[in-house]
Formats: structure tokens, sequence, C-alpha cells
């Protein structure tokens, strides 16, 4: 952060706070320039928690009335699960797309919720425990960063490239690609590839960026709402308490429903990669 002389300004804060702990890969043809450790380690973290509640819910699950937390959890399910029936028609597929889509729906939600965490408690953690010499950056949410909402959506297109060869077999993808919207034409081949490619280029861009879009702009408003506090006068004070209580309840609503997009919209796609032109 700013050096000890000097309490930093705005500029200086917001430019710290939204600096991510990375590093240089050296030595690669192509330079990995930035790998950014705490998306890797929040995301996985995350992932982990995700696994290890569903894991629990699993182990503890009974046949008579259950609590609270399972009962929670089972409707949760269900909603996922006719989701999927409505959207995925191959019961087959949807043995393994109806978890997947329970998993990344409480992933997400998990890696948004860490934007309701105060801003500046990971440093404050990080100086207590004396280990802010060595992590002077952490951006903890890890959907605000466009190098992981891509990740996830790298992970979507793979799968619909998977079902599609999988339901059509490699022949009659291919022959979709060249052949679909326009019709079987030699002439109109390349312009049914082209479409085809920015078809898929563009759900995988749309769902990366409309998630980071979305956290990305929720974070930097809990940085201006924290600035408040650093006035140091009763009323900047106040306010930010106020605003900030104010942004964090509405901001429930959206970690919520960008996760639910997020898991409709790979529900969508993969259902689409089991339909024909």
């Amino acid at each position: 952060m700013a050096s000890p002389e000097h309490a930093p300004n705005a500029s200086e804060y917001i430019t710290h706070h939204l600096t991510h702990l990375n590093t240089k890969a050296q030595g690669f043809i192509v330079d990995m320039s930035v790998l950014n450790i705490d998306t890797l380690f929040w995301s996985l973290a995350m992932g982990f928690i995700t696994c290890f509640v569903l894991w629990r819910v699993a182990q503890r699950a009974t046949a008579g009335v259950p609590g609270r937390f399972q009962a929670a959890i089972e409707m949760l399910v269900e909603m996922v699960n006719d989701q999927a029936k409505a959207i995925v028609h191959s019961a087959e597929s949807r043995l393994f797309v109806a978890p997947l889509a329970l998993t990344v729906f409480l992933w997400i939600t998990l890696m948004n919720a860490l934007d309701l965490l105060p801003v500046d408690l990971p440093h404050k953690i990080f100086a207590w425990t004396g280990l802010d010499s060595f992590i002077r950056y952490n951006r903890i949410v890890p959907t605000a960063d466009l190098n992981g909402t891509f990740g996830m959506s790298l992970g979507v297109f793979v799968l619909m490239i998977y079902y599609n060869i999988k339901i059509k077999h490699l022949g009659g993808f291919i022959h979709e690609l060249f052949c679909a919207p326009f019709g079987n034409k030699i002439w109109l081949y390349p312009f049914n590839l082209l479409l085809n490619l920015i078809e898929f280029i563009a759900k995988t861009v749309s769902l990366a960026m409309r998630l980071f879009g979305n956290m990305y702009a929720g974070e930097l408003l809990f940085m201006l709402i924290a600035l408040l506090g650093a006035t140091a006068t009763w009323w900047g004070f106040g306010m930010h308490l106020v605003a900030g209580a104010a942004w964090a309840i509405f901001h429930i609503l959206i970690i919520l429903l960008q996760a639910f997009i997020f898991m409709m919209l790979t529900l969508v796609y993969i259902g689409q990669a089991h339909e024909g032109h």
C-alpha cells in the first residue's frame, strides 16, 4: 500500500485494492505474464467449501423429517433438477449436467458472497498476522477477475463442444457447422461456418463478461463507500454505514441473480448442443 509516511489518497486506495497478488511465469515461448494467485486461492477455497457442504448434506441426509439445512438443499436440488429437465432432454446427460449446474450455482454464489466482507478486512488480518510484508495485494472476489470468469466460461465452451460431438457425432457436428443455418450449399459453407464460430465465441465471451462486469462494479462501489469512512467526519462515517448497509442488502440480490444466470446459461448452452438446426 502507501508508505508509512503518509495515508493513501483515494486514487492510491482504489489502485491498491484493485491490484492482484500475481506472479510472472518466465521461460515460456508465450509470456504467461499474469497468474493471479489470489483468484486461484479463493476460487479453490470456495470450491472446496461447496463440495464439502454438499458431501456433508449427502452423508447426513435422512429419510425422515429433514432439518432446516437439509430441507433448503433439497429444495435447491429440486429446483435445479426441474430446470435441467426442462432444458436438457437427455436423461443420460442430466446425470452429469444437473449436479454440475447445482455445483456451479453454489460455487459462484460463495465466490460472489466474498464481496460482502469488509473491504479492508483481509489486509487487516495480514497486518495482524505479520503476513503483510509479503502479501501486499489481495483481491478476494474471484468473479471480479476476468481471468476467473473466462476460465469458467471456457469450461462451459468445452462442454458445448463435447456434447455436440457426443450427441451428433463428429461428422454430424462438422456438417452442422458448414450447413446451418442457411442450408447445404457449397457457396454458403463459409458464411455458415463463420456464423457458427461467432455464435460459440459470443456465448463464451458474454458468459464471462456478464458475471465479471456485475461483480467488478459491485466491488468498486464497496471501495468507494469505504472511502466515505476515511473522511474523519461524522457525516462521512454515518453515510459509510448507511450506504454500505443499503448496498450490501441490494448486492445480495446481485450475488444470487448472477449465480443463477450463469447456471441457467450453462444449462441452455449444453441443451442447445443436444439439438440440431
